[in-house]
This record gives C-alpha cells, sequence and structure tokens, in this order.
C-alpha cells in the first residue's frame, strides 16, 4: 500500500531510529527502498541486516550521487499506492501512515500534508548546544483527527513561515518531499534536480501542479533531527548560493506554461521568498 524512500549516506548513529520507526507504524502494509548512497560508514550493512530481518525493506548499494540522485534511483523501483519519504536522520510517528491512508482514502485526495514536531526539533538544537544526549520522542496518540480538504492546493501551500494570507494553522509550511503522503502516480515521475541543495524546491513546485486535491492535517508527524552534518548544515555558502540559483531557475521554467492564477500563487508564496533568500546569502558572501 505505501512505499518509504529512505535516501541513506553515513547515518550509522541515526539509522536503526529510522527504520525502527517504519517497523513501528500501526499500519503493516509496507515497503521501505533504502538506498545506501555509497556509504563509508556501517549504514549498508545495517540497511542490509534490515532487509534480512525483514523482507519489506529492500536494499539498494549504489556509487554517491546525492540525495537527489538516490531518491531518483528510489522513485524507480516503488510499488505502492501511495508514498513518503524519510530522511535517514529523522523518524515517523507511529500513526502517520494510518492516519494519512485514512484521509487519502476517505478524501479521495492526491496529497495529504502534516507537519513535523517543532518541539522535539528545538529541544534538540538546545540539546546539541549543551553537548547532551539525544531527546526522547514523546508520540501523542489520534482519534479521528480535524482537517481541510481543498481542490487548490496553491490557496494553502507557502514558504512563508507565517503568511499573512493564509490560515496559520492549515498552511503548508516548506516544501521538504518529506511534509506529505503522495498517491504515486502524481509525483513517480518528477525528478529531483541531482547536485545541488535545496532540491526540494524545484521538485514541489513542479508537484503542485499535478495535485488535483488535498487534504491538510494539522499533526506532527514528522521528527525532523537538526543533523550538523546534513547537506544544508553543512554546506558552504557558494555551494548554498549556486544551488538556490539553479534551483530557481528550474523552477520558473516548470511555470513558464503554467495557469496564470497558479504561477501567480507560486510566485508570491514560493519564488519570492527563495529569490529573497538568495539576495541575502550572496550579499553575506560578498
Amino acid at each position: 500500500m505505501v512505499s518509504v524512500i529512505v535516501p541513506i549516506y553515513n547515518a550509522e548513529p541515526y539509522l536503526r531510529r529510522a527504520l525502527d520507526s517504519i517497523l513501528s507504524q500501526t499500519h503493516k502494509d509496507w515497503e521501505a527502498i533504502l538506498v545506501d548512497d555509497g556509504s563509508t560508514d556501517s549504514s549498508g550493512n545495517i540497511a542490509d541486516e534490515y532487509a534480512q530481518n525483514d523482507k519489506r525493506f529492500k536494499v539498494i548499494h549504489k556509487p554517491n550521487g546525492g540525495q537527489s540522485d538516490a531518491r531518483n534511483v528510489a522513485l524507480q523501483h516503488t510499488s505502492g499506492e501511495y508514498l513518503l519519504f524519510l530522511d535517514s536522520d529523522d523518524f515517523l510517528h507511529p500513526q502517520l501512515m494510518a492516519l494519512c491512508l485514512e484521509a487519502t482514502q476517505r478524501d479521495n485526495s492526491d496529497l495529504v500534508a502534516f507537519t513535523y514536531d517543532r518541539r522535539y526539533r528545538t529541544l534538540g538544537l538546545v540539546r546539541h548546544f549543551l553537548h547532551l544526549g539525544d531527546a526522547t520522542p514523546h508520540f501523542k496518540y489520534y482519534k479521528q483527527p480535524s482537517h481541510v480538504l481543498t481542490d487548490n492546493i496553491f490557496d494553502y501551500a507557502t514558504e512563508y513561515s507565517h503568511p499573512k494570507d493564509i490560515n496559520k494553522r492549515w498552511a503548508i509550511k516548506h516544501c521538504q518531499a518529506w511534509r506529505c503522503m503522495y498517491k504515486t502516480y502524481a509525483v513517480q515521475d518528477i525528478k529531483f534536480i541531482t547536485g545541488i541543495i535545496y532540491e526540494d524546491f524545484p521538485w514541489w513546485s513542479e508537484v503542485m501542479l499535478h495535485i488535483h486535491r488535498c487534504t491538510i492535517l494539522n499533526l506532527p508527524l514528522y521528527f525532523y533531527y537538526p543533523n550538523p552534518k546534513s547537506d544544508i548544515l553543512s554546506s558552504n555558502q557558494t555551494h548554498k548560493i549556486e544551488s538556490l540559483r539553479k534551483g530557481i531557475e528550474a523552477a520558473k521554467r516548470i511555470y513558464d506554461t503554467a495557469p496564470e492564477n497558479k504561477r501567480q500563487a507560486w510566485e508570491r508564496n514560493f519564488l519570492t521568498p527563495f529569490e529573497e533568500k538568495l539576495k541575502k546569502k550572496s550579499k553575506a558572501n560578498g
């Protein structure tokens, strides 16, 4: 029913937690595509261990090509009706699959959006600063959560943290691929740009054009781990700037032929904040 794509590169300290969070799902009809992207630590062996113990884990070993390349490879091997992305240093709420499946089947949605646990992320940053161990998550269990159903995702999606023109409670904030469950047919042929960071921006920009109906759950179902060695946090400013430029150029090409109302909404809520980010980084970099 659900395919989970997990790109893996030198994630030894976190990988078991991520994979255990898939095993702990209350919904059991899933497959996990684990792409070992040329890891030089024991990540590949850990992935193989989980696959040997549970056939729902499928492992692909490949030379290092970056997260975008790993995701693109995995997209070629998915067989689930629905699709999730999980970064190897993050983990999932045990009900994530069940709640999203209930929503998409009830509403016939192409996409179910959720959010991440902001308190866990903040606590993790504080504990890193104090050189303490990782925080222990506390899972709240949900019954019949409230939701918003829309036939126009552009009315709710935004890159702004505090949007003025969207109900904050129901806004789909930011463009990370892991923020949603997707119907596989809607996104399987959309590729991530390789060789850059911020690759989620052009990918998500194209995804929105393929979403006809969307359900929004204002629930913290994803646990983001602030890993200082992640691509975003460890990349130098020059690479960040060049990645932003390439991502913006690619996304603009996607919207050259988009309907006018969707193009204007995308420019206002996504292109503008990314262009502002590029200007700030370019100015800071001299």
